[in-house]
């Protein structure tokens, strides 16, 4: 189906005007609502002067105005490009410059850090505000948003090919943020199980007159998707299961924007009838879980008789706290392993305690290879990384060395190779070792951080954990660990213990810094070198 997700949106508004599109705290946007907000500024973008294949920035907070500014650069072939709404001025005019925006729009909050990206980003030509301004700092180059609605005519459907693209800038813990562009086709393609498998279809629709029959079809029947993402719309976890959500007929429900506010969102999925949620590991999934817990401990549990699946991408789940939702509610849990650049690569599906521990198992696409390109073969203990042969992006914006390694063919198949480190069990089971750049060497065994961090969060008193190499003049670096309780009265021997029992002693943290709290962002992803200066400004190398 060769078609763009623009194309698709707007034959399901012919076809389902009336149904919801999107439900935001205090309003619902009609398909036909959709359509036409999106018409409008598309109107504004072209007569700016925005083109084809030119890229428009969203930064802004979860909401209707970020799938409809997607919506908007879709109808004219223009690029959405995702900007981290906690940047600062120079993070978000490097990323703009870097994406060659042509256009941004941006939440009220954010303007001082546009008005410097207007001063410092030549290819900028719109700027599109939605919402107040705290001190109105948003200067006489910004347009409100609805006043460009009320006084721009929507622009006219045109059909737009698969070719047309979509870019997903990654987090940046490592590095400088990348853009990954992917086709709109090839990512049609990787959702053609999420989206559609579940209404019954086991294959991408070959047209768009099928497309629309399964989306009301599936409308018709209620089958179509209610979802939830609790993570932001500006990282693919959230974005792409939205904008997958709403090519059939499915209904978008965003929280208040800002911080997680765990009981908004479980008063929200109750109001909204939610019934999927989409997080991104313990960083997101921890709150929500203290909240269901502190509610039925008051007597006040909760309605979660709409949620039928929780969707964790990004950072794995914990077993902790899949035994906790399942508790609480009738859900399938599906735990991805996924990035940006391509998969999942492989699922963690539970449906009950009794499917506990969950175990990772790769879709077909998936290869586990060695260093010589050779595939990792069941049981045999060797270690490889995580090669994905299905639909993929066509590389890194700007960055063709990068685009080279991650991205190659092996035997004529062409891979995305992220870096994940992993091996291969007998039956056939992923056991996900983290990313190759951050194995630890200390004295000259090999120590996979998140083996080590997979057993720190078994602990009961332990909430969060991140394990780092740090340097060390003997051992060349050694095992330290952040380490988040509630308990105060934990102690750093007492973690070390606790890890001793289950790993080989040159795995167990030399170091361990216990904070209430690490300071993950929503998605799950913590700065490994803000992780490294922590441990090493709060504590000095072990006397051996």
């Amino acid at each position: 189906m060769d078609v763009s997700f623009g194309t698709i949106w707007e034959a399901v508004a012919r076809r389902l005007p009336d149904a919801i599109a999107i439900s935001e705290p205090g309003r619902d946007y009609t398909y036909a609502d959709f359509e036409n907000r999106s018409a409008r500024l598309a109107t504004a973008l072209d007569e700016a002067g925005v083109r084809a294949g030119d890229k428009v920035a969203c930064y802004l907070y979860n909401g209707a105005a970020y799938l409809e500014t997607v919506f908007a650069a879709l109808k004219i072939g223009a690029v959405p490009v995702n900007a981290n709404y906690r940047y600062t001025r120079e993070e978000l005019s490097t990323l703009l410059t870097d994406a060659d925006a042509t256009a941004v729009v941006f939440s009220g909050e954010f303007a001082g850090n546009v008005n410097h990206a207007a001063d410092n980003v030549a290819t900028l030509r719109l700027l599109v505000r939605v919402g107040p301004t705290p001190g109105d700092q948003s200067g006489p180059q910004a347009l409100g948003l609805e006043e460009v609605l009320s006084s721009t005519p929507p622009r006219p459907a045109e059909h737009r090919p698969g070719t047309d693209q979509i870019f997903m800038y990654t987090g940046g813990t490592t590095g400088k943020p990348k853009g990954v562009i992917w086709r709109q086709s090839d990512l049609l393609h990787s959702l053609a199980v999420p989206i559609f498998r579940p209404l019954g279809v086991d294959k991408l629709p070959s047209t768009l007159s099928e497309a629309m029959d399964i989306a009301v079809a599936a409308h018709a029947d209620g089958r179509s998707p209610a979802i939830m993402p609790v993570v932001p719309l500006m990282h693919a976890t959230g974005l792409f299961n939205s904008m997958g959500a709403l090519l059939v007929g499915g209904r978008v429900i965003t929280a208040q924007p800002g911080g997680l506010d765990p009981k908004h969102v479980w008063e929200t999925v109750a109001s909204q009838r939610a019934g999927t949620i989409v997080v991104a590991g313990n960083a997101v999934c921890q709150p929500l879980v203290d909240e269901l817990v502190a509610a039925g401990q008051a007597g006040t549990p909760y309605d979660l008789s709409s949620v039928k699946s929780v969707l964790s991408s990004g950072t794995a789940l914990s077993d902790r706290l899949k035994r906790a939702l399942h508790e609480h509610a009738k859900v399938t849990i599906v735990d991805a392993i996924a990035s940006s650049e391509g998969g999942p690569f492989a699922f963690a599906i539970t449906s009950s305690v009794a499917d506990l521990p969950a175990r990772f198992f790769p879709v077909p696409a998936t290869k586990v290879i060695r260093s010589n390109d050779q595939e990792v073969l069941p049981g045999t203990g060797e270690q490889g990384v995580l090669a994905y042969g299905g639909p993929m992006p066509l590389g890194y914006y700007k960055d063709t060395a990068k685009t080279a390694t991650t991205f190659r063919a092996i035997n004529g198949v062409r891979y995305a190779i992220p870096g994940d480190l992993a091996e291969v069990e007998a039956d056939g089971a992923i056991r996900f070792l983290g990313r190759g750049s951050g194995v630890i060497n200390t004295g000259g065994e090999k120590v996979h951080p998140q083996e080590v961090e997979d057993v720190l969060l078994a602990h009961p008193d332990i909430t969060d954990a991140v394990v780092v190499g740090v340097p060390d003049e003997t051992w060349g670096q050694r095992v330290a660990a952040l380490v988040a309780t509630p308990n105060s009265a934990l102690a750093e021997d007492q973690v070390q213990d606790w890890v001793r029992q289950t790993l080989a002693g040159y795995k167990v943290p030399r170091t361990v810094v216990l904070l209430p709290k690490l300071p993950r962002t929503s998605t799950g992803k913590l700065e490994v070198a803000w992780a490294r200066n922590t441990i090493q400004t709060k504590t000095r190398p072990p006397i051996r």
